[in-house]
């Protein structure tokens, strides 16, 4: 099958998945007028200046010290935050299950890895959130010079930021926060307290719930700035139209619109949670992890799957979850309530 195919086949299942939007809802223009737009950074207009500007305004929005665009995924962010605070041979501390863009980091500035781990809540086959008490022994023996927090988990698992802050200001060490998933987190007081502004940096993936486009990606700051590091990795051709799909990202978030759909995606969701005959569980109702008496996570996944055309995000053996984001309409959420009240 061509790309091109991929892009005319009709998916017929309802996506609690990744990318947000769902294939139908758009912030911006359409795929075709990409090439009206798709410019050079020596365009006569400037584009550079126009992409500090959008820069600039997204900072004040996130009240940041700086923010920037990413076109290559949350991975670029990482990795520019870890190639601006860590030398060769500096230690930095990582959770052990973490996606693969964090040892890739350390590597790629010659830091040292050591690893932290997380137990799992049983009762759910999902890592619990780690906590500034499970990382301070780590310091005892180390000389850490960042560390590297997932949260929210993929499961939606939300870390006291705070805590974990004020220990790495006691030993010294920069705070890196993944905070991939939570991309809405700054645009509700209905969701978890977000990252931006207490990390010394903050990575977010519009394309996970924010409704944005793959791969587009935030990274915030409040010490380095970011720029030597980001010129070391990204390419000088970058994408204008995906940069600019980022500045209507974030402008529609920080709209009363916007706000008042991520409002209504919540309600939607708290209605499943007080009506659906199941188990729900974790600190972000976004990700609906759930799980049925008498069957499996993957006895689950496989009756909403083939029975209601309903395609979870992940499941394991005792649970399967299902991710909303900005783009996840009421139609949607109808329809998981009654295949859950069926089940």
């Amino acid at each position: 099958m061509s790309l091109i195919h991929l892009f005319r086949k009709q998916n017929r299942k309802t996506l609690f998945t990744t990318p947000s939007h769902g294939q139908k809802f758009f912030i911006f223009h359409k795929f075709m007028q990409f090439y009206k737009h798709d410019i050079s950074e020596t365009d006569a207009h400037d584009p550079v200046k126009a992409l500090t500007i959008a820069e600039n305004k997204a900072a004040q929005i996130y009240g940041t010290k700086y923010t920037k665009f990413l076109t290559n995924g949350s991975t670029s962010g990482i990795i520019a935050a870890i190639l601006a605070c860590v030398n060769k041979d500096e230690k930095v501390l990582l959770w052990k299950n973490a996606h693969p863009c964090h040892l890739n980091a350390v590597k790629l500035a010659g830091g040292c890895p050591v690893f932290y781990d997380v137990p799992q809540i049983e009762d759910w086959g999902i890592p619990k959130a780690v906590t500034a008490e499970m990382l301070e022994r780590y310091f005892q023996n180390n000389k850490i010079k960042a560390v590297i927090i997932t949260s929210p988990t993929y499961e939606g698992m939300v870390t006291d930021i705070k805590k974990i802050k004020t220990l790495c200001e006691k030993n010294s060490a920069k705070l890196i926060v993944d905070e991939a998933h939570g991309a809405l987190y700054p645009f509700s007081d209905r969701l978890p307290e977000s990252a931006v502004k207490i990390a010394d940096f903050c990575i977010q993936s519009l394309h996970k719930t924010a409704g944005g486009l793959n791969p587009t990606a935030l990274l915030h700051s409040n010490s380095l700035p970011p720029e030597t590091a980001l010129q070391m990795i990204n390419t000088t051709s970058p994408s204008y139209p995906l940069l600019a799909t980022i500045e209507a990202n974030i402008n529609f978030l920080n709209s009363q619109r916007g706000k008042n759909i991520l409002n209504k995606l919540l309600d939607n969701i708290e209605t499943i949670k007080n009506t659906a005959n199941c188990e729900f569980f974790g600190d972000d109702i976004t990700k609906i992890n759930i799980k049925k008496t008498g069957m499996t996570g993957y006895e689950l996944s496989e009756k909403l799957f083939d029975k209601f055309n309903i395609e979870d995000e992940r499941t394991n053996e005792k649970s399967t979850m299902l991710l909303c984001g900005i783009g996840t309409d009421e139609k949607k959420i109808l329809k998981l309530k009654n295949a859950l009240q069926k089940l």
